[in-house]
């Protein structure tokens, strides 16, 4: 369904005709499959449907102006774009909706997005980059309200670092810096603080990215006037505009059912952001909504009858045909001709989607049926199984939870039973979960050869002059190292780039390799994920900073809705490689505590969240990490930048394992399990607990996710039978994660002989100041006398009741 490749200077009108033709075609085809796509929801087929009607013309006039290598990162409403681009035909339109989960017939997430979400493949079936300089391209996009538009920014960013770094390999992700990244969002999600962020992020940056703004006036039933100041986003941005003044945005204003004048705003913009790198929006006025809002509920019920009518005559493919009957290019009788043509195409299109979906699940049903036979024919409890089988076989269309849950209640028939019936099912059912579970579950983290795991320990390797450095040194000459060694790494932050970060990791680093390099940003955390994720995507490999521990609360959203399921959601078809870089542990008062882990470890699945007790572990996660596809969350140690570390002599080469704990200190009594800066305590707890006779083992975590992956603390927890987890987190926070992965996945529970514990911090956040600190987080007495305790339950006649 790809547009008519006809030359951008003379064609004739028979040319012309029928490239406009084909863009009716496409409108048209859009239109019929969001009809029929919602009363596939309506009937039941379908879980839920959000399309893209209303919008049909701009997103037409917008695909003329997209060219190869360019990224979109839109909404949930860009169907008839993606398909005017050639990337979604009806099948797959109707294959998301149903939601298959075989990624051919369903390209855009192999069913693990509602439909309306949409994505191009980045990578080959290895985990490899694709040429993205010979396709059109989407980042995989998601529900969030404006969510989609940090990641924007990034994408538009990297052309300019492409354009004007060099050294880079560029061969598969840009011409020069010559791509657009094209952004769309609806008018009511210009309200979300992210929207504002970005906007001004971009005007900053001048980057080439267009931003479409979709306007009908409403978001679901709330009207514009309780939206958006003066009712029109355009006219309170216009201080953007760039002018003799400053630098700034081009701002564009276009009605949405005006076909010619569509394309030349389109092709305007793209001239403008392509050539000069400046940024363009265009905010699409008087656009409609056909079917409202989605498929749970009615826009009839809040849209006024002049509303409602001045929508039918507004309607953008209504208005385009009758400009095309007006300008000779068709005559109604042609086009009511072509448009059943269409209906029908869609409706076999839909079939075929449905069949595609539903055969595989109907073999399995039959397979599952003559199992439930066969063990009814050998049960005392036949008849049961019997109706079992008979409810499942009478089902209109039964779907893999159907079958998975009727075959495993049929085995609580015969659970006292044997018999090769039962084995035969009790197989079935097992080989079952391993082949459809991972069609739900799989490409959480990367599955390719550069995968974090894969990469393996390469020790610091010191030199004979034993003198000490400050720990920011370290990574200082390490990040030295790495820029000089990767052209294509870059670090951007708040106070990263001048003065080279707040602690100096990365003194004169800007000097030498740049201000795009190495570069300061405003202070805006969600905007600066949003630059590594884009950047990410088009093979660059950037570090973006977020200055403490607590501010990555400002950008969390946008890490666990995009960046934590990108490969996930994409099943493996894309991939964003950043590392978050951030300090926290142990500082001072109730903003700069740095003690959010439980939640962030809860809500980021799908990045590796790295705590390492020093500078050079933390040095050697960042090697590790930019040898590796995986993207990951990097906490070094606040209190750590001041103290003394040897250098390593193979700065940018040792690597730290990423999912592997490290024994710091042997023991027999009791196995203490901490990170990050709290294990200085710990260390400092072990050796005073020495002097009372209890020899404790210290293990360092290193990785939160993954988390011990060689299973090593069981294996201590097994040898001094006693286990106590120390987290300057809240209650129920990351001790009760770490707890949970030693108690329940290793299964430590069986070695122990006393009840394992935690030390963490108070429900409160910590108050400021040293005695905050002390009265509100683990101290070495309170690590001391918990250990003590538990060995005085254990043995009281050796250690009498301390308090």
């Amino acid at each position: 369904m790809k547009p008519n490749e006809s030359s951008k200077t003379e064609i004739t009108f028979e040319d012309f005709k029928a490239e406009v033709l084909n863009d009716y075609k496409i409108a048209v085809t859009s239109r019929e499959c969001s009809l029929l796509g919602r009363r596939e929801v309506l009937t039941g087929k379908a879980k839920f449907g959000i399309f893209g009607d209303g919008k049909e013309v701009p997103q037409i006039a917008w695909a003329k102006a997209f060219e190869n290598g360019d990224f979109r990162s839109g909404y949930y409403r860009d169907q008839t774009f993606m398909m005017a681009i050639g990337e979604l035909t009806i099948e797959q339109f109707f294959a998301g909706l149903y939601a298959n989960t075989d990624i051919n017939e369903e390209p855009m997430s192999a069913g693990r997005q509602m439909g309306g979400h949409f994505a191009t493949h980045s990578l080959d079936d290895n985990g490899e980059w694709v040429d993205l300089t010979a396709q059109k391209n989407s980042s995989a996009d998601i529900s969030p309200t404006a969510g989609q538009m940090p990641r924007l920014l990034g994408l538009a960013q990297a052309s300019k670092i492409y354009r004007h770094v060099e050294g880079i390999d560029d061969s598969k992700f840009s011409k020069k810096g010559k791509e657009v990244a094209w952004g769309t969002i609806g008018n009511a999600s210009t309200s979300e603080g992210l929207f504002f962020e970005t906007i001004n992020a971009a005007g900053v940056l001048q980057v080439p990215m267009v931003i479409s703004i979709w306007d009908d006036e409403y978001g679901i039933s709330v009207h514009a006037k309780h939206q958006t100041t003066k009712e029109n986003i355009s006219e309170i941005l216009k201080g953007f505009q760039r002018d003799e003044h400053g630098d700034g945005y081009e701002i564009m204003r276009v009605n949405g059912w005006n076909y010619p004048e569509l394309i030349d705003v389109y092709q305007r913009a793209g001239q403008v952001a392509r050539k000069e790198h400046v940024p363009v929006m265009i905010h699409v006025q008087e656009l409609t909504q056909p079917q409202g809002h989605s498929t749970s509920g009615s826009h009839e019920r809040y849209k006024s009858e002049e509303r409602l009518n001045w929508e039918t005559e507004h309607d953008c493919n209504l208005k385009m045909r009758e400009w095309m009957v007006a300008n000779s290019i068709a005559t109604d009788e042609e086009l009511a001709e072509l448009e059943k043509q269409i209906k029908k195409s869609v409706r076999d299109g839909k079939k075929a989607a449905w069949k595609a979906f539903i055969n595989p699940i109907n073999h399995e049903l039959k397979e599952i049926l003559s199992l439930l036979d066969n063990l009814a024919n050998s049960s005392a409890n036949g008849a049961f199984i019997s109706k079992l089988r008979n409810d499942l076989a009478s089902m209109d269309e039964a779907l893999r939870k159907d079958i998975l849950a009727y075959a495993r209640k049929a085995l609580r028939f015969v659970v006292s039973e044997s018999s090769s019936a039962k084995t035969e099912l009790q197989n079935w059912i097992n080989a079952y979960f391993e082949k459809i579970q991972p069609k739900y579950s799989s490409h959480l983290h990367s599955t390719s050869k550069y995968s974090a795991l894969h990469q393996k320990e390469v020790s610091p390797v010191y030199d004979d002059n034993k003198s000490l450095v400050d720990g920011r040194i370290v990574l200082r000459d390490n990040f030295e190292a790495l820029f000089s060694k990767y052209p294509e790494a870059l670090i951007f932050g708040e106070d990263a780039g001048k003065i080279g970060d707040v602690n100096q990791g990365l003194e004169g680093l800007q000097e030498k390799f740049g201000p795009l390099r190495v570069a300061d940003t405003g202070i805006r955390e969600a905007t600066i994920l949003g630059q590594g994720i884009g950047m990410a995507m088009r093979g660059l490999r950037p570090i973006a900073e977020i200055q403490y521990l607590d501010y990555l609360m400002y950008a969390l959203q946008i890490m666990s809705d995009d960046l934590a399921t990108l490969q996930y959601r994409t099943k493996g078809k894309q991939k964003a490689p950043l590392i978050v870089r951030t300090r926290g542990h142990r500082l001072e008062g109730i903003w700069h505590a740095g003690s959010q882990m439980g939640g962030i470890i809860n809500l980021i699945r799908g990045i590796h969240v790295l705590v390492p007790r020093n500078m050079t572990k933390a040095a050697g996660f960042y090697n590790t990490l930019l040898e590796s596809d995986d993207p990951a969350l990097i906490v070094e140690c606040l209190n750590g930048y001041r103290l003394k570390e040897k250098l390593p002599s193979n700065l940018g080469e040792f690597k730290t394992p990423i999912g592997v704990v490290e024994t710091l200190k042997e023991g027999d009594d009791i196995t203490l399990v901490s990170y990050g800066s709290t294990l200085r305590l710990v260390e400092q707890a072990a050796k005073e607990l020495l002097e009372v006779g209890i020899d404790a083992e210290v293990i360092d975590v290193q990785s939160l996710l993954p988390f011990d992956i060689n299973h090593d603390i069981v294996k201590s927890v097994a040898k001094t039978n006693r286990l106590l987890v120390i987290d300057e987190d809240v209650k129920g926070g990351a001790s009760a994660y770490i707890l949970n992965e030693i108690m329940n996945t290793q299964n430590a529970f069986q070695h122990l002989d006393s009840q394992p514990k935690t030390v963490t911090a108070k429900e409160h956040r910590p108050a400021y100041g040293t005695d905050g600190d002390y009265f509100s987080k683990p101290s070495i007495e309170d690590i001391f006398e918990v250990v003590y305790g538990i060995m005085h339950e254990a043995n009281p006649s050796d250690f009498p009741k301390l308090r």
